[in-house]
């Protein structure tokens, strides 16, 4: 696999989603202070800073969705 492309099996109810998703993911990383890399790969980040950008979007997607079925 090469630089860019992805592992993850994932498959997204909504494709429409992806890029929703990923502008999430970079709004995450920037409040935290945590550089995305151009290239797209991953392996060279520090677990602990993927897994936080993954749990802030979580907790992100998940005021979404109380919002919404609340009604506001």
């Amino acid at each position: 696999m090469g630089a860019g492309q992805s592992r993850n099996s994932n498959t997204l109810v909504v494709p429409q989603a992806n890029q929703a998703l990923d502008q999430l993911k970079y709004e995450v990383a920037q409040e935290l202070g945590i550089a995305i890399p151009q290239d797209g790969y991953y392996g060279n980040m520090a677990t602990r800073d993927t897994g936080a950008i993954g749990g802030h979007i979580t907790r992100r997607l998940v005021q979404i969705a109380e919002q919404t079925l609340s009604g506001k």
